[in-house]
Order: C-alpha cells, then structure tokens, then sequence
C-alpha cells in the first residue's frame, strides 16, 4: 500500500530544490542555449571583417575558396562552350542528313520513273511479240496449206478481165 509522506520529507529530497530560491532556468542569463544568434554566410563576404587584425588562416582559405571559384566558374565556361560546339556539330550533321536525304529521294523519284517507263515499254514488246507470234503461225499455215496443194494457184488471168 502507498503512502503519502510529506514533501519536506528528508528520505525524498527535495527534487525542485532549484526552484526554492525563486530561480527559474529560463530566467538565467548564463545560458545562451535559446537565445538568437546572429545569422552569418559561410562565403564570408556579405558580412564586413569585424576582426581589425588580419587573421592568416582565415585570409589563405578566403584565396583558396576565392580560386576555386573562379576555377569552378572557368571549368564551367568551358563545359558550356563544349556543350555548345557540340550542338552546333550535331545541328551540322542533321543539316548534311536533310540535304543527303533529299538527294536520295531525288534519285529514288528518278529511278522509280525510270522504272516505270522501263515497265511499260516492255508491255508494248510484250504485246508486239504475241503479234508478230501469231502472224508466223499464220504464214507457217498457209505454207503448210500451199504444200498439201500443189494444183492450187493463183489465177491472175481473172483478175485483169
């Protein structure tokens, strides 16, 4: 079973012994952990040096960090300037694509009606031969006939009465 004991109690302790004074831990000046700082940029250079002696350190990082600025901002010209050159050739390419593509198509477009006039003209020797076919086999006949009838001639005699 609990019991209550007291809270001047010396088994206890007094837990907020802090506060018996009438101090509070956010009254305290001593601890700035929730107090503002002033916000300052890590570049260094939006903020004035407030330090009056030059710090030798600090003025070797500001020339590195400085360089490598500059190196960073050239390295990046230059990959501009690539990816330019780049483009222009691939834009140079495409252009001597379009030009080579319509000279194939030009040709293409020749051929093709070359092609067709080709075609054609071999129908019309096509159907030529089938005629010139069929007058042979028409004289072979006859030949064929006037051998089978020698007694058979031509009367001319009728003709000029």
């Amino acid at each position: 079973m609990l019991t209550a004991l007291p809270p001047s109690d010396s088994l206890l302790g007094n837990p907020f012994s802090a506060f018996a004074g009438g101090f509070t831990p956010w009254e305290d000046d001593s601890h700035d952990l929730f107090s503002p700082k002033p916000v300052t940029s890590s570049s260094g250079s939006d903020q004035p040096n407030r330090n009056p002696e030059p710090d030798p350190a600090a003025s070797v990082m500001d020339e590195r960090k400085r360089r490598r600025m500059m190196s960073n901002r050239e390295s990046a010209r230059r990959s501009r300037m690539r990816k330019q050159r780049h483009l222009e050739n691939l834009r140079n390419q495409l252009n001597k694509c379009r030009v080579e593509n319509q000279e194939l198509n030009n040709r293409l477009q020749f051929i093709l009606h070359h092609c067709n006039r080709v075609r054609t003209e071999n129908e019309w020797l096509r159907s030529q031969r089938t005629l010139l076919c069929q007058k042979v086999s028409n004289l072979t006949q006859i030949l064929i006939f006037q051998q089978f009838q020698p007694s058979w001639t031509c009367n001319t005699s009728l003709m000029t009465a």
